[in-house]
């Protein structure tokens, strides 16, 4: 057998966290098995569904690396097959026409409320024969009376419904339109899915599906339940959370391989290992090996986490990204040092994108001004005879490097009796507008002989006046 999964999500909002972690699921248990992984959009809610939520769905599964074989599939052009489905169960006498109204269910759910049982349909329309010309309809499923239905599930384990506790699911609504328990049915069914990985807020459905795979004669995929995401406080996950629309981590200057990485320990772990790259993932994934409480959210992990790859990542791999980045922000690199260069120097200080950025800014723009707190601490009587006497011999150099510039720095301070810093600090203030940079030596042999001089005797005449 073949393995054929599918993230199906429903175009009414964003992609967030929790449905970025059952498509990854999903996908990493397609992948282990050499099987297939397709794409979904459940947009059967016609007044909901949205083509930006659709985008949205899209671009944060490409921007994660999730991609799936063949077109996206998109239910509400599969209708006509559910009508299908229904006309079968309805020759079949699986399904039937209820011409309840909705005064008669109220009426129908406080009479039972009142005697103490739970609020179901009752069935008064199964052995309905007439079909009072022009009244509107439902078309329900025969849900058996007795016994039970078993859910052997990847992730729970066996999972027991009594029957007598499902009542008559609606399969069509009155305006012809299917509902999601058919329509998921019939779709699974029709693209073959071997495996359906979904968060156990579904699990009441499951056993609903599965009378529905039987009644159409079909085989049900395997089940597998992945309890679902709390916050730190042990609630349901929220925006106060972090349960942001996955392409808001995009912006926030994630990287893929990170979240990846992140989402696949919400609830799955090899020992203790927290570091794995994608094809380690594949290799490893079993949907069994998912735990059974809820997973929790650690925003603290996550930026470590991000931190990591960041750093170990090769220089040419971000260069990509931080070029389309620092275009955003109308940065010109052309004139600068070679960006793969900058990014040697600078990501070994940074958690994320957006703070590799604000530390390249430095190699390409002059500051505009100088840093308040940093001039009060740094700078002072004793300071400019250092800077003035460091630009002069700097400019006697005959190379510039940062095996040039270290010693010379290091000597000018052990003449004045004073510590690296004394020097190296206003040095900063002036190229960058704040005592905050790489290694000095190596932003001023990166910056250029040229323009590390032109900054610094442009600070020293500004400061100065």
């Amino acid at each position: 057998m073949t393995v054929r999964t599918r993230f199906a999500p429903s175009p009414t909002g964003m992609l967030h966290i929790g449905g970025a972690r059952t498509a990854l699921f999903s996908w990493l248990y397609a992948r282990h098995c050499g099987g297939a992984f397709f794409l979904r959009i459940e947009d059967t809610d016609r007044e909901r569904s949205t083509e930006a939520a659709t985008q949205v769905i899209l671009d944060g599964l490409k921007w994660l690396g999730l991609e799936w074989d063949g077109e996206p599939i998109f239910q509400s052009k599969r209708e006509p097959e559910h009508v299908k489905a229904v006309e079968q169960l309805l020759a079949s006498g699986h399904a039937y026409r209820c011409y309840c109204s909705k005064d008669e269910l109220e009426q129908m759910r406080e009479e039972q409320k009142l005697r103490g049982e739970k609020p179901m349909y009752d069935g008064r329309c199964r052995n309905r024969s007439d079909r009072p010309e022009g009244a509107p309809f439902v078309v329900r499923f025969r849900s058996p009376d007795h016994g039970e239905t078993v859910v052997n599930d990847l992730v729970l384990g066996r999972v027991t419904f009594a029957n007598e506790e499902l009542d008559d699911l609606i399969l069509m609504r009155s305006d012809g339109s299917p509902t999601y328990n058919l329509a998921v049915v019939v779709d699974d069914r029709d693209m073959g899915i071997t495996h359906v990985v979904r968060g156990s807020d579904h699990l009441n459905n499951t056993p609903r599906q599965m009378q529905l795979y039987e009644a159409l004669g079909a085989t049900p995929p395997q089940f597998g339940h992945i309890p679902l995401i709390h916050g730190p406080d042990g609630a349901k996950m929220s925006k106060r959370h972090g349960a942001v629309a996955v392409t808001e981590y995009r912006e926030a200057g994630y990287l893929p391989k990170a979240v990846i990485n992140y989402l696949a320990r919400l609830g799955w772990s090899h020992g203790d290992e927290e570091i794995f790259g994608v094809e380690r993932l594949i290799d490893l994934f079993e949907v069994k090996d998912v735990g059974v409480t809820a997973a929790r959210f650690d925003q603290a992990k996550l930026d470590w986490l991000n931190g990591h790859w960041l750093r170990s990542s090769a220089p040419a791999e971000l260069v990509g990204e931080a070029a389309a980045r620092l275009n955003e922000r109308g940065i010109d690199t052309v004139g600068g040092p070679q960006l793969v260069e900058a990014i040697a120097v600078v990501q070994e200080r940074s958690r994320n994108l957006n703070e590799l950025i604000d530390g390249l800014r430095l190699f390409y723009c002059r500051p505009e001004s100088f840093d308040e707190k940093g001039l009060k601490k740094h700078l002072d009587a004793d300071s400019w005879p250092l800077l003035n006497q460091f630009v002069a011999e700097a400019a006697e150099l005959e190379h510039w490097h940062a095996e040039t510039i270290h010693p010379l720095i290091h000597r000018i301070c052990q003449q004045a009796d004073a510590g690296m810093g004394k020097l190296a600090q206003p040095i900063r203030i002036m190229i960058a507008g704040v005592p905050v940079s790489p290694p000095i030596d190596q932003t001023l042999a990166l910056l250029g002989k040229e323009e590390a001089l032109a900054r610094l005797r442009l600070g020293i005449e500004r400061l100065q006046a």
